[in-house]
């Protein structure tokens, strides 16, 4: 605490023999180079390692994050399903991981996920106190490999990945009781999209591939309204995700005013296209082509439906760190995913915001979401063609 007192209280206590200025001998020229670089050194010293001794390192590979933050960033808007998700999990991971870290969100939504994301990848820490949130709207853009993209999930590394699903349902006003009416119409049904290069790729592929009649019309906010515009005889066609379908769906099915076509699939561990888990009584876009032209999709084709479906739905949201983060920092969040994954308790109170799809932390995860975003060239040449000749979208 600091005292103040009055000068007149202060008795001034003489020097011994104070000796005149004009008496005392000058520092020798070596005593006081060796001063002026004890400064410098110092000062040297201060600024290289001032930051670590005010902000020491992060110590995240002896097994315990205690007294840590991991701060996620989260390249989309706060309050959307993205966010609730990462939040979610996250907030859960954290709790979980051995020293139960603090949890702090930073949400960067310009550029729809690219900005951020880009932040992410020239100024993350790799010290495991640092984590990215990916979804579609973040991997496409990649697949593509839009001018704006500064980052590579290559050089990243997941902790743990969720999937989800989709149904494409259409208007039984518009004269569609079942696959068939897909194909062989007089009018085109038309499909409310958000944008080409969004999620809305996956369903654009697979009306390619089954050769529907299908004409699109994008610019929608969000898959809510098309569902409305659905509703009020403005489009024809449409998909939900998972999450969305019962609500937004379901209702409609039940009335008689829509139905029901196929899921999108999902793609297993072996890379096959599997029904749905969450709709296994319908079909997969394979099976209605096989309905449809009595035969398999064309085996390239395919090849692309089936890498856009997996980036897209099997390994839509994803945690990641830094390439260069410590095998046991990566390890522990891992692990420990895993572990709470498999946590009965975790699972019911995780079902809404999972989808009814696992979350998946298993030690083969980087190698198969590896697989998955490696993208052959010629995958992302027929993506590129197609959005050209159908949609006039240019990538340059």
């Amino acid at each position: 605490m600091t005292q103040h007192v009055d000068v007149k209280d202060v008795t001034a206590v003489p020097t011994q023999d104070p000796q005149p200025a004009s008496d005392r001998m000058p520092p020798s020229p070596g005593l006081a180079a060796a001063v002026v670089a004890g400064f410098a050194a110092l000062a040297v010293g201060v600024s290289v390692l001032g930051g670590d001794l005010l902000n020491p390192a992060a110590s995240t590979t002896d097994g315990d994050y205690s007294g840590e933050t991991v701060e996620m960033m989260i390249p989309l808007a706060e309050g959307g399903g993205t966010d609730t998700w990462a939040r979610f999990v996250a907030t859960e991971l954290t709790q979980e991981v051995p020293g139960s870290p603090g949890l702090a969100p930073v949400n960067d939504d310009g550029g729809e996920g690219i900005l951020g994301t880009n932040h992410f990848m020239s100024s993350a820490r790799t010290d495991g106190t640092e984590v990215l949130v990916s979804t579609a709207s973040t991997v496409v853009p990649y697949l593509l490999d839009m001018p704006a993209v500064r980052y590579d999930f290559a050089e990243l590394r997941p902790i743990l990945a969720n999937g989800t699903g989709a149904v494409v349902y259409a208007r039984t006003g518009a004269g569609v009781k079942g696959v068939e009416d897909l194909v062989d119409r007089d009018r085109p049904l038309v499909f409310g999209g958000i944008a080409a290069t969004s999620l809305d790729l996956t369903t654009l592929l697979a009306f390619d591939l089954l050769g529907a009649d299908v004409e699109s019309t994008f610019g929608f906010e969000g898959r809510g309204p098309v569902n409305l515009a659905l509703q009020r005889g403005e489009v024809d066609i449409d998909y939900q995700t998972t999450s969305s379908y019962g609500p937004a769906v379901e209702p409609l099915v039940e009335d008689g005013t829509a139905v029901p076509l196929f899921s999108l699939g999902q793609v297993d561990e072996s890379g096959e296209i599997v029904r749905d888990p969450n709709f296994p009584d319908l079909p997969t876009v394979v099976e209605v082509h096989e309905e449809l032209h009595g035969e398999q999709p064309d085996a390239d084709e395919l090849d692309t439906y089936r890498a856009i479906l997996a980036l897209t739905y099997t390994y839509q949201k994803a945690l990641w760190v830094p390439e260069d983060t410590p095998d046991e920092a990566l390890e522990l969040l891992r692990s420990t995913a895993e572990d709470m994954g498999a946590d009965p308790e975790f699972q019911e109170a995780a079902a809404e915001v999972l989808g009814g799809y696992p979350l998946d932390a298993s030690p083969d995860l980087a190698e198969r979401i590896g697989d998955a975003y490696r993208v052959d060239d010629s995958v992302r040449e027929d993506v590129l063609e197609l959005l050209e000749t159908d949609y006039d979208i240019t990538i340059d």
